[in-house]
Order: C-alpha cells, then sequence, then structure tokens
C-alpha cells in the first residue's frame, strides 16, 4: 500500500506541476495549442486524486478525508469542462484564479490523505 501511495503521490505532483506550467502559459496568451494537453492531463490528474482516495479508503484512513477527494475530483472535472462558459468577458480572470485554486486545493486534499496512508500504514507497522 506505501509503495502505491507513493507512486500516486509523485503522479498527482508532477501532473499538477505540468498543468500549473501549462495553465500559466495558455493564461499568458502564449499557448492556445496547449488547451488539448492541459486538458488532457487534467484528465490524468482526476484520475490519480481518485486513485490516492481509492488507496486511502482501502488504508482504512477514515471516510471522510477521501471522500472529499473524490468529491473534489469531479469538481475538478466539471470545472475544467465548464469554465468557458462562466463569466465570460472582462471578469473571466476571476475563474482563472478559481480554476487555480481548485487544482491546488486538490494537490493539498491528496497530499493529506497520502499523509493518512502513510501515518496508518507506519502504526500498524
Amino acid at each position: 500500500m506505501q509503495r502505491a501511495i507513493r507512486i500516486a503521490e509523485m503522479f498527482v505532483r508532477a501532473s499538477g506541476t505540468i498543468l500549473l506550467l501549462l495553465g500559466i502559459i495558455i493564461w499568458t496568451g502564449h499557448g492556445a495549442s496547449l488547451v488539448a494537453a492541459h486538458s488532457a492531463l487534467g484528465v490524468v490528474f482526476v484520475l490519480t486524486l481518485w486513485v490516492v482516495a481509492a488507496i486511502g479508503i482501502r488504508a482504512k484512513v477514515g471516510i471522510v478525508l477521501p471522500a472529499r477527494l473524490l468529491i473534489w475530483g469531479f469538481l475538478i472535472a466539471w470545472f475544467g469542462t465548464a469554465q468557458r462558459q462562466l463569466m465570460v468577458g472582462d471578469l473571466h480572470w476571476v475563474i482563472r484564479v478559481l480554476h487555480l485554486a481548485v487544482g491546488l486545493i486538490g494537490i493539498g486534499l491528496a497530499e493529506a490523505v497520502s499523509a493518512r496512508v502513510g501515518k496508518e500504514q507506519g502504526a500498524r507497522g
């Protein structure tokens, strides 16, 4: 279980970092051609969040935190696909900032579940 959570955690970190970089490039207007790659990697990111949540549930770290991560993954997926239609115009930057925040919170939740799994596995020993 420890190895699986570490691998998933690395995927969350790596994909989250790449998504952040791609998002900044797209946001600054220099990467319109990167939107498809950003979206595809976003799918991988959300699937990995769900894997982390499933590992957390299987490791018996409780249901609340992994359930939050599962739900948050759905929110990220929805927000990522809907953001182009939200608050179109001069205030669209608010949606972009929220999109960034939602993704960063997803990373934080995944880190929290991973830490709990590590703690739980350490206690079992």
